[in-house]
């Protein structure tokens, strides 16, 4: 019989934020897969687990997925995770995941947290219906057009991007879209840091230029 792949979602900052299923799989599966070995031999220090490690990123992952599903095939089971939260958004693993199910290997989720819906549940706006874009393009003219796109949706629309082009985030939306387009600025979700900027984008990138942010964040446009 084939193995299992559990694809286990892993806390965004806080460790505490980690279900107890999560660490029952770590501690059963034969390997864990994951982006960078260092992340995961973080994560499973603070767990007291020790495990082989492959890992699955933008670099490797048509060269390992294949060698991963043979050991699936041969009955080995394992966990998928990403260097924190829920695997799969905006990270790599699609394709490992494709491949499990093209040879029968059960695909399983073991939901936790997610930096996406954290921000979403505190921001303070309705969200019954959300728009999640995820990251936009850092090439300038696709980064435009894209914005101009997302202001033809009358919804909340979800972004993410990396911390140091932040405040590029914010000053592009004041720029392209509108300087007083509410929104939500979920900084460093579970951690020490943790703060909520509410108001209009020029707000926002006020503040964020005053405090020189550079963090993991998760933006919010109330354009509803």
């Amino acid at each position: 019989m084939p193995g299992k792949l559990y694809i286990v979602s892993t806390p965004i900052g806080n460790y505490e934020d980690i279900t107890l299923r999560a660490i029952r799989i770590l501690k059963e599966v034969d390997f864990i897969i994951c982006e960078e070995f260092k992340e995961a031999r973080r994560l499973l220090s603070k767990l007291n687990i020790i495990k082989e490690l492959f890992t699955i990123n933008e670099h490797n992952e048509n060269e390992n997925a294949d060698e991963i599903i043979l050991k699936l095939a041969e009955g080995k089971s394992a966990a998928l995770i990403s260097d924190c939260g829920t695997p799969l958004f905006s990270d790599p693993g699609h394709l490992l995941v494709q491949l499990a199910i093209q040879n029968r290997i059960d695909v399983i989720p073991v939901p936790g947290t997610s930096s996406l819906l954290s921000a979403l549940v505190a921001s303070g706006i309705e969200f019954e219906k959300f728009y999640y874009y995820g990251w936009l393009s850092p090439k300038r003219d696709i980064r435009k057009k894209e914005i101009f796109d997302l202001k033809k949706r009358k919804e909340v629309i979800v972004l993410m991007d990396t911390p140091y082009r932040l405040r590029t985030l914010l000053e592009d939306i004041s720029k392209h879209w509108s300087k007083n387009i509410q929104v939500v600025l979920a900084y460093e979700l579970t951690k020490e840091k943790e703060r909520f900027y509410r108001g209009t984008c020029e707000e926002v990138l006020k503040s964020a230029t005053k405090e020189n942010l550079k963090g993991e964040f998760v933006l919010i446009i109330n354009n509803k």
